[in-house]
């Protein structure tokens, strides 16, 4: 088992005003954050923490850079990792994708019933104010900041990006993973490599995965590797007659082995199984039932150090 990270993140300076929040090493429910400052001190947030003490420790970190709370707050899909922390900026306008608000009221604060031995504190689910569609821009304090659905489905249904066009940084979600196994069963294995095609036609210079170390371009050809090896894995085996639990068995990670939460191999093969067999684009599958079954394969649930 990997050694327990320190209990918070740190910010740094990707370009003028903007931040990552990165929280290491990246595994379950330690994702990446943002946070955009302008002219004025006038800031957004991207994204919170899963815990109760993860999301005051970025309100301390963003306080301690900016003087004042943020006033927008940018939900990259529902996941609680990265909308839990919410209600601990209540002056903040959240924004998300539509279908992101409905997805938050649907699943509450299941998550936490997931691992019961973290210490999630006092939480509650803190729902966008303000939705939207297909793009949505927002100034602040000068600062050009484009939110792109990535639909219809990718690592969810609702997953949207933060790109900011003048300096060239994109938050991702988790559309995008670093050193970590991307994740696909709420979304789909085709949509997320036409997700990562668009995001490559951005052309950034920076990338902030939804977990794990920054990057740049380089993070989305790897995610592209691995959903393409996913895919010709799950063809192969779905001819084959195996069932993925089985044909993760026989094969394992394969050349994605060093990544972190390899285990996910299982719900993603199930999602490019579904796809196999003519299942829309983020269908619903029996989440709980494939969380099971991944952990079967793991030997035992995987591990959360949130």
């Amino acid at each position: 088992m990997s050694p327990r990270p320190a209990a918070g993140g740190r910010l740094v300076e990707v370009a003028d005003g903007v931040h990552a929040y990165l929280q290491p090493h990246g595994g379950w429910c330690l994702n990446n954050a943002g946070l955009v400052v302008g002219a004025g001190g006038a800031c957004t947030l991207v994204d919170t923490a899963a815990t109760e003490d993860r999301a005051r420790t970025l309100r301390a970190h963003v306080l301690a850079r900016t003087g004042r709370p943020p006033r927008t707050l940018v939900n990259t899909h529902f996941h609680g990792d990265h909308t839990f922390g919410n209600s601990r900026f209540p002056e903040a306008v959240v924004v998300a994708h539509e279908s992101a608000r409905a997805a938050m009221t649907a699943a509450g604060l299941h998550l936490t019933s997931l691992w019961p031995e973290v210490r999630w504190g006092e939480l509650e689910v803190a729902l966008p104010d303000l939705t939207f569609t297909d793009t949505l821009t927002l100034w602040t304090g000068g600062i050009r900041i484009e939110l792109l659905h990535l639909g219809p489905a990718a690592h969810t249904t609702n997953d949207i990006a933060v790109w900011l066009p003048e300096q060239r940084v994109l938050f991702t979600g988790d559309v995008v993973m670093s050193g970590i196994t991307p994740f696909c069963l709420m979304g789909s294995v085709s949509g997320s490599l036409a997700a990562l095609d668009r995001l490559r036609a951005l052309d950034p210079l920076v990338v902030v995965p939804g977990h794990g170390p920054l990057g740049g371009p380089e993070l989305l050809d790897a995610d592209e590797g691995y959903f393409r090896w996913l895919r010709a894995l799950a063809r192969d085996g779905f001819e084959a007659g195996l069932a993925p639990l089985d044909l993760a068995r026989l094969t394992g990670p394969g050349p994605y082995a060093a990544l972190l939460d390899a285990e996910r191999l299982v719900p993603n093969l199930h999602r490019a199984y579904a796809e196999l067999r003519g299942a829309r684009p983020g269908e619903p599958l029996d989440v709980p039932a494939l969380f099971r079954e991944m952990t079967d394969y793991h030997g035992g649930l995987p591990a959360c150090h949130a």
